[in-house]
């Protein structure tokens, strides 16, 4: 395939191209030419008022559905909604029936999804079946292509089965996703614990049912040596615990929600379930200290937490809704609302190569790796907007800015119009 991208602005600060206007050719999945002006025939020519490219946009923490929860998002059509919202890569959660712990898991899943312009990475179950008790079979499953380890959503409760894990990890470099997350001190919590939580009358989530877990984990980190991605903090005393860690040396990184750099507590005076996430939206206090931590670096990156869920266990009043937000197609636009444009395309951009994936440049020879989009307009995102086939969407009414127009990764190319 023949694609040239005609007069865009290229935002990649590695770059010689950094802020410049130029044609791009792509052969074959390769850059070829990076011109003022390329005047050949191609296959497909994108020219669109605005038109702005960057290295391509990456999530480490997203949920659909398949296998087990097809009715929530299926593989294929959760692919194509990364791809529309600008994201070449993405990290597929183990939240699945069954849960992905086996090498044929990661190997199918692998096979069945080569074909889409989204690449999908797989972080497998750290134990068997996902119930914390029994390693599962690590050097297999990096084998089969897995890049990370961890039960999603839920801390393993066995601090020796995580200092084993760390420890065996070592041998092939592989990464550890460690969940803070107490569910004993959650104790059926509704909500961050604070004013408003006492102001509704609802039972309240306490910022140490995170950081009682991510100190222990940090502790078993620096005791093994080993390589540990936190995948969510959503609190001051988080952002400080990682801070202090990386101080010392240790090898960790850390993602912080997109919810929780655009909302609070605050949110949730209505009882608006769509609003009900795990980790909580916490104090505007922890909100500032969650903006400051990613711009400092203490936060290595962005996650949207996407997870679809069906109406049946969201769609209820609030005590009894399902945790869980979907959010890749807010992504880009909920961001520039609140940070400059070079940040947000640093922020979607970085974090692939703690994954062990390989980030593609704006560079001649470079293979293709590109998302689209113009920092231009605003308007507001409706539920007509979405692609997902599920519709729990906390950023449904939100501001947003600018609109994505796709992405292209070899000779894959997603365009939106």
């Amino acid at each position: 395939m023949k694609l040239l991208l005609k007069n865009a602005t290229l935002l990649d600060e590695k770059s010689p191209f950094h802020n410049q206007k130029k044609d791009v050719f792509i052969q074959e999945g390769v850059l070829t030419a990076i011109e003022d002006s390329i005047p050949v025939a191609a296959d497909t020519v994108v020219e669109i008022k605005d038109l702005h490219l960057s290295p391509g946009w990456f999530d480490p923490c997203v949920s659909f559905g398949e296998p087990g929860y097809e009715e929530r998002e299926t593989l294929d059509n959760g692919l194509q909604t990364a791809a529309k919202s600008g994201f070449t890569h993405i990290v597929l959660n183990p939240n699945t029936h069954p849960v992905l712990d086996t090498y044929s898991d990661i190997n199918h899943l692998r096979n069945a999804t080569q074909h889409h312009t989204t690449f999908l990475h797989i972080s497998a179950s750290l134990s068997e079946r996902g119930e914390g008790k029994q390693m599962a079979s690590l050097a297999d499953l990096n084998k089969a292509g897995a890049c990370a380890f961890g039960d999603f959503n839920i801390a393993i409760d066995n601090p020796n089965l995580l200092r084993i894990a760390l420890d065996y990890v070592q041998n092939f470099n592989g990464l550890i996703q460690a969940y803070p997350v107490d569910t004993t001190l959650y104790s059926k919590g509704q909500m961050h614990e604070g004013l408003v939580s006492t102001t509704l009358g609802l039972k309240g989530i306490p910022a140490i049912a995170e950081t009682a877990l991510l100190a222990r984990d940090l502790q078993l980190l620096e005791y093994t040596q080993g390589k540990m991605h936190i995948p969510f903090i959503s609190c001051a005393e988080s952002v400080q615990l990682v801070r202090d860690a990386k101080k010392r040396g240790l090898n960790v990184s850390a993602a912080v929600g997109l919810a929780h750099l655009l909302f609070n507590d605050e949110q949730l005076t209505d009882f608006d379930a769509r609003f009900k996430i795990r980790p909580p939206l916490r104090s505007s206090a922890d909100q500032r200290a969650l903006r400051e931590g990613l711009l400092d670096g203490t936060i290595d990156m962005v996650t949207t937490l996407h997870q679809p869920l069906n109406p049946e266990i969201k769609n209820l009043e609030f005590v009894s809704a399902a945790e869980g937000s979907i959010g890749l197609e807010a992504a880009f636009g909920a961001l520039l609302t609140i940070f400059p444009l070079e940040k947000v395309v640093s922020f979607l951009s970085r974090g692939k190569n703690r994954f062990g994936i390989q980030s593609k440049g704006i560079a001649i020879g470079q293979e293709a790796d590109l998302s689209l989009f113009t920092p231009k307009g605003n308007w507001t995102l409706q539920v007509e907007n979405l692609y997902s086939a599920s519709t729990n969407c906390l950023f449904v009414g939100h501001q947003q800015k600018g609109k994505v127009l796709g992405c292209v990764r070899k000779n894959y190319l997603q365009l939106n119009q």
